[in-house]
């Protein structure tokens, strides 16, 4: 018997769905580090579209 569609035990949720969870955080992990080492690399370093060059410019001095 049911109570307005809810069941007597949750349903889980967590379990069947945790390799997605780990493998969209390690997605976005790689996704993140492509683009900073795009964003540092020399082609891309003192171009004025970067909004990051004047960061690199800065670290690059020292």
């Amino acid at each position: 018997m049911s109570f307005l569609g809810l069941r007597k035990w949750p349903t889980p949720i967590l379990k069947p769905l945790w390799p997605f969870m780990v493998a969209g955080t390690v997605t976005m992990y790689l996704v993140a580090k492509a683009q900073s080492s795009g964003i540092r690399s020399e082609q891309w370093r003192n171009d004025s579209r970067n909004p990051y060059a004047s960061e690199l410019a800065k670290e690059s001095l020292h």
